[in-house]
């Protein structure tokens, strides 16, 4: 029986890496500018810590400079408000990226705010989430981005006319995700815990992007023939008596495999793209904060 071509998020996510690797010289070259990204961790989340890990070090193999600020998880909304007005001022921070979640004392809404939207390499703030809902340019959230990069790896630059399905309705993934899709001409639905017969919209989709925080959700006779399975989600499943955990994400990749055209694997597809749109993000903010014109596959 034939199955779905894995996607290779990580192979994607280097070639991404690397071309931005390539731009940010060229600016050095071209303008003596240096790209720099400020990541802001509070507390001592185990995730959280890895991830600003593998920023801190993805950030400086591209040649960009890296700025680290580890905080207590008992610093106050108002010591962190400060910091970001700190780096909103630096010149040498060209992007701005405070990890989540924050401690409950810190309002994140509240923080998140406060990045100056240039520099909001997140793509979070409401600025840009209004320039992304209205067909405006501004820095976009970086999974959505790489989910869209990789349909498109797949289906060509033209997926005008696609049925499009996003499962789940967060600003994060869910809302940026259908605002970008809706760009392409897809067609898109927005399903969520409130959608009536989730199979029966999935079935219809040629595009299927799950992010709604459920393991393995999405099962193999709700994929219509061919499409195209994004699986945005991230969940740890326990695994035997041992009591150790195994990650898996919102799709049930063995059996959705049978009838997908392409699909994401959990781990390896998206979450390696969110790391290499986040540098793409930072290099875009740098060009756009000198005025300087975007690479070309940055536009």
């Amino acid at each position: 029986m034939a199955v779905g071509k894995i996607i290779d998020g990580k192979s994607f996510a280097q070639r991404i890496r690397t071309k931005v690797g390539d731009d940010v010289r060229n600016l050095k070259i071209d303008f003596n500018i240096t790209p720099g990204l400020a990541v802001v961790l509070v507390g001592d989340d185990p995730a959280s810590q890895i991830y600003v890990r593998n920023k801190n070090k993805m950030t400086i193999e591209a040649g960009m400079r890296s700025f680290e600020h580890r905080l207590p998880s008992e610093t106050s909304q108002k010591e962190l408000l400060t910091l970001i007005e700190g780096l909103n001022n630096d010149p040498e921070v060209n992007g701005i990226l405070v990890q989540l979640p924050l401690p409950a004392q810190i309002n994140e809404q509240s923080i998140l705010s406060q990045i100056n939207p240039m520099k909001d390499v997140d793509g979070f703030h409401v600025i840009n989430a209004g320039k992304l809902a209205t067909g405006s340019n501004g820095l976009v959230p970086c999974t959505p981005l790489g989910c869209l990069m990789m349909i498109k790896d797949q289906l060509g630059e033209n997926i005008s006319g696609k049925h499009a399905l996003v499962i789940g309705r967060s600003n994060i993934v869910g809302k940026p995700m259908a605002s970008l899709l809706l760009q392409e001409n897809c067609t898109v639905t927005i399903a969520h815990s409130k959608t009536i017969d989730l199979p029966i919209e999935t079935r219809r989709a040629d595009i299927v992007v799950a992010a709604v925080g459920i393991a393995k959700m999405v099962k193999g006779n709700w994929i219509k023939k061919g499409a195209v399975v994004i699986d945005v989600g991230m969940n740890r499943l326990p695994s035997g008596p041992d009591g150790k955990s195994v990650l898996c994400g919102d799709v049930d990749f063995d059996e959705v495999r049978k009838n997908a055209g392409y699909i994401t694997p959990v781990p390896g597809g998206v979450g390696p793209m969110t790391i290499a749109c986040l540098l793409k993000n930072t290099l875009s903010a740098a060009c756009a904060q000198n005025d300087i014109e975007q690479p070309q596959e940055n536009k």
